[in-house]
C-alpha cells in the first residue's frame, strides 16, 4: 500500500468513554420477551445492555464524558476552540445537545476558570443517523490542521431506543465517547484518504408522525366507553379559537409527533449496510491510487466498524472477504473449503432466488476456518465492549476502538505504527471508510481507558425496573448518589420557557460513620 500523508499528525489524542452505571442482562430480556437467549448471546454476541437512569440524556452523557477528557488532559477550557456533537438523540429541533453540554460545562468550570471560560468555543450537532460523529471528526480535522495550536472535541453520544417487544429491542444501548483532537495525537493519526458512499434510503429513520385530533380523541373515548359524545362533535365547539395551548384545543387539525424510536426494517438495513461499506471502501482505494490486484484489508492490522450489534461486522463483512480471496488469488481455496460454489446472478431466472442463494453460500463462507481466522485477527476485540453494552449509535465505531486498544494493551500487542482500517456507516445511508496509524505513545492514553473494568462496576437492574425507565414511569433516578451531570428538570411552568431543560453537577454526599 502507498504511505499515506498523516494530515501532518492531526488525530485523536485521548479518548473518553461515559456509559451509564444501570445496565440489564440480556438473559433477562430474553426470559421477558420468550426469546431463546443463545440466539441473542451465541448469534447476535449480546451479553449486557447499558441503560440510562431516569436523569440522564445525550447532552448528560456527552458532557460527563467531555468534563473527564478536559480534567484528565488538564486543558484550560479557552484552549478549546469547538466541541462538535454527533447525536441522532437530540431533545430539540432547534436548540442543539452542543449548547446544553456547553452549559453545563460552562458552570462547572467558572469557579476555575471564569464565567466566560466556553465563551468563544464553536458548538453544534451534526446528525447523519450513526456516523454523525465521524462526519464530526472529518470536520474538526480539518479545522485542527489549520493551526499548530489548535484543540477541537468531538463528542458520539446517544441513547439507541426501540419499542418494546420489537426486533431492535436487544440491542439497546446508551452512552458517549469524546475525543480529543489535536496535531500531533498521542493515539492515533489519520491519514488524509477518505473513502464515501452516499445513497437516499429509508432503512432507518425517526419521523415526525402526524396524526389528527379526532384519532386520538376517537382512541381515548373508546378506551373509556364514552359514546355520548363523538369526536367530531367536541371538536366542532373549538372552531374558531385560537388561544387553546393544549393539544386538543389548539388550533390545528393535526399534532406532530416524536418518538425516540425508530422505524426501520432490519433486513433492509443491513443490505444498505453491506451495500455503502463496499461502495465506500472501493472509493476510498480509488483516493488512495490503490490498484485493483490489492486485498485492502490485508494492509491494515485491525478493522474497526460502527457495531448496531456486537457480530455486525462479522456477519456483513463476508462479502468483501470473498471480493478480496478473488483479487489475492485464493478464491478457489475459499470455496473448497465452504463446500460450495458461488452462484451466478444468469443462472437464476427471479432475483429473489438468487439473493437467497448468495445468502446461503456467503453464511457457507463465515464457517470457514480461513474467515474464523480473520475474524479472530482483525474484529474480535472490538466486540467485547459492544457485547456489554449495546448499540451507542454515533459512539459505536469509536468504542469499537477503545474496546479493541484496551485489549491489545493487555495482550502485549506491539500496535506503535500499525495501520487500523475503519468501516463508518449511518442509515439513511452512507459509509465512510478511512484509516489511521497507532503512534508510539498509544500506551500511556489507552491505560487509562479502565473500560472493561468500569462496566464491570455497574449496577445491574431487573426487568421490571428496566420496563419502567423505558416507558418514563419513574419518579426519580435509580442511582441517588452518583458523580455526574443530571438532568434536573424540563420547564412546563411558563410558555416562553416550555421544554427548557435545566441540569445539574450531583456531587457525592459524605455520610457519617
Amino acid at each position: 500500500m502507498k504511505n499515506q500523508s498523516n494530515r501532518s499528525g492531526v488525530g485523536i489524542d485521548d479518548m473518553v468513554a461515559y456509559i451509564p452505571k444501570l445496565f440489564l442482562p440480556i438473559e433477562d430480556l430474553a426470559q421477558a420477551r420468550n426469546i431463546e437467549f443463545a440466539k441473542l448471546n451465541k448469534g447476535l454476541g449480546l451479553s449486557a445492555m447499558s441503560c440510562p437512569d431516569a436523569n440522564e440524556d445525550a447532552a448528560t452523557m456527552a458532557a460527563n464524558a467531555v468534563r473527564q477528557l478536559i480534567e484528565q488532559n488538564n486543558i484550560h477550557p479557552r484552549q478549546i476552540g469547538r466541541i462538535y456533537v454527533g447525536t441522532e438523540s437530540a431533545m430539540d429541533g432547534s436548540k442543539p445537545t452542543a449548547s446544553y453540554v456547553l452549559e453545563m460545562l460552562s458552570r462547572y468550570f467558572e469557579p476555575q476558570y471564569g464565567s466566560a471560560c466556553f465563551l468563544h468555543c464553536d458548538v453544534v450537532d451534526l446528525t447523519f443517523a450513526c456516523i454523525g460523529a465521524v462526519d464530526a471528526l472529518q470536520n474538526t480535522m480539518d479545522w485542527v490542521s489549520a493551526g499548530p495550536d489548535r484543540l477541537g472535541i468531538v463528542v458520539g453520544t446517544d441513547v439507541a431506543k426501540y419499542d418494546l417487544a420489537s426486533t431492535g429491542e436487544y440491542t439497546q444501548g446508551a452512552g458517549a465517547v469524546a475525543l480529543l483532537v489535536k496535531q500531533e495525537p498521542r493515539l492515533i493519526a489519520f491519514g488524509s484518504n477518505w473513502g464515501i458512499a452516499s445513497k437516499g434510503e429509508h432503512d432507518f429513520f425517526k419521523p415526525k408522525r402526524k396524526i389528527r385530533k379526532e384519532e386520538i380523541i376517537d382512541e381515548v373515548f373508546s378506551m373509556a366507553g364514552i359514546k355520548s359524545i363523538t369526536a367530531l362533535e367536541l371538536l366542532s365547539r373549538l372552531n374558531g379559537h385560537l388561544e387553546g395551548k393544549g393539544i386538543i384545543s389548539m388550533p390545528d387539525a393535526e399534532v406532530y409527533l416524536h418518538k425516540d424510536t425508530p422505524v426501520f426494517n432490519g433486513p433492509y438495513s443491513n443490505e444498505c449496510y453491506q451495500n455503502r461499506i463496499r461502495e465506500a471502501l472501493r472509493h476510498y482505494a480509488e483516493q488512495a491510487g490503490l490498484p485493483e490486484t490489492e486485498a485492502l484489508t490485508d494492509n491494515w492490522f485491525r478493522l474497526i466498524f460502527h457495531l448496531p450489534y456486537a457480530f455486525q461486522a462479522r456477519r456483513m463483512f463476508s462479502e468483501i472477504f470473498v471480493e478480496e480471496a478473488k483479487v489475492r488469488g485464493d478464491f478457489h481455496q475459499l470455496i473448497e473449503e465452504a463446500g460450495q460454489t458461488e452462484p451466478g446472478a444468469d443462472d437464476y431466472e427471479e432475483e429473489g432466488t438468487y439473493q437467497k442463494a448468495m445468502a446461503q453460500f456467503l453464511r457457507a463462507v463465515t464457517k470457514t476456518s480461513r474467515y474464523r481466522n480473520f475474524v479472530a485477527e482483525k474484529i474480535e476485540k472490538s466486540e467485547r465492549a459492544s457485547a456489554q453494552v449495546g448499540n451507542l449509535y454515533t459512539a459505536s465505531i469509536f468504542l469499537a476502538l477503545m474496546s479493541t486498544l484496551e485489549a491489545d494493551l493487555r495482550d502485549g500487542t506491539m500496535l506503535e505504527g500499525k495501520e487500523f482500517g475503519f468501516f463508518a456507516y449511518g442509515s439513511g445511508s452512507k459509509s465512510k471508510v478511512f484509516a489511521g496509524h497507532i503512534q508510539e505513545g498509544w500506551k500511556a492514553i489507552v491505560s487509562r481507558f479502565r473500560l472493561m473494568d468500569r462496566l464491570a462496576e455497574r449496577k445491574v437492574i431487573d426487568y421490571p425496573t428496566y420496563e419502567k425507565l423505558h416507558r418514563g414511569k419513574l419518579s426519580g433516578p435509580v442511582e441517588e448518589n452518583p458523580e455526574r451531570f443530571a438532568l434536573h428538570s424540563v420547564r412546563e411552568d411558563r410558555d416562553d420557557q416550555e421544554g427548557a431543560r435545566a441540569y445539574d453537577w450531583l456531587r457525592k454526599v459524605s455520610v457519617e460513620v
